[in-house]
């Protein structure tokens, strides 16, 4: 995990951006906690040692279940209930608050294990050297990505996908063993590429340009979906390889998996 001291940043895309969606709306965003962030995706060994059950499927004949795969068809539930594990593996108090089996809240106060939330997550993803100028795609301002910077819906994965990016071929035909490509400047791994991955925040409405400065926020206080942030294998099409791109829903998916985070003690 890597330790983050944030900054103040904007969140969102502006209209005029090509293939920006409504929900992309403008946030000025306060980060005042420093929190720790892991560099990759959770594997499905790692998860394992929670669930030893859990198989994360195969795609088209190719397994999802290398033991340095991304773990994916996970539920955020089940990502949150690892969160939990993981903090009683190190004596931490937990941040999801469980009962029966079933997380009912959370407390912010915890400095245990937990998804990042989605201001977190869009500041390791997108906040380069300048936070007034941040990363359109994961490479940079253009389309197409540079040739072998991650795993994105390529030609490979042409016969089963509807739109994928012409002329890439990321060597993957589903999920890559997670550190396969670059990290970005800041150090993370498959922030864009490889598997989306569920954030802390209900989904819901979000604030807009010009409204109060939003101060470590932590998303609405219930809803029905979770908030899902980054490009998959299965991603191809200038809205989705966007950072800014958000997605949404309550279900596990074959493209789905998460990292963890904790608040600085």
């Amino acid at each position: 995990m890597k330790l983050i001291y944030p900054t103040n940043f904007q969140m969102g895309a502006s209209r005029r951006e090509p293939g920006r969606q409504a929900n992309e709306v403008l946030r000025n965003v306060n980060l005042t906690r420093p929190f720790y962030l892991s560099l990759m995706e959770v594997t499905n060994s790692q998860f394992a040692r929670f669930d030893k059950e859990h198989s994360s499927g195969v795609i088209e004949g190719r397994t999802l279940s290398n033991n340095n795969q991304p773990v994916v068809r996970v539920t955020w539930h089940q990502a949150a209930l690892f969160c939990n594990w993981l903090s009683a593996q190190e004596d931490l108090e937990p941040f999801y608050i469980e009962e029966n089996g079933v997380i009912s809240g959370f407390n912010p106060a915890s400095t245990g294990y937990r998804l990042p939330t989605e201001a977190e997550w869009a500041w390791a993803a997108r906040v380069d050297n300048d936070p007034n100028s941040l990363l359109k795609f994961p490479w940079g301002p253009e389309l197409p990505p540079p040739a072998n910077h991650g795993n994105y819906a390529d030609i490979s994965a042409g016969v089963f996908l509807g739109r994928i990016i012409a002329n890439y071929n990321d060597g993957y035909l589903g999920t890559a063993p997670v550190g396969s490509f670059a990290p970005n400047s800041n150090g993370f791994f498959d922030m864009g590429g490889n598997v989306a991955e569920w954030v802390h925040d209900y989904y819901g409405s979000s604030g807009q340009i010009g409204a109060a400065l939003e101060t470590d926020p932590l998303g609405p206080a219930e809803g029905t979906y979770h908030v899902i942030r980054g490009s998959s294998w299965a991603h191809g099409t200038i809205t989705e390889l966007r950072l800014s791109f958000r997605d949404y829903n309550n279900e596990a998916r074959d493209d789905v998996g998460f990292r963890v985070a904790r608040y600085l003690e």
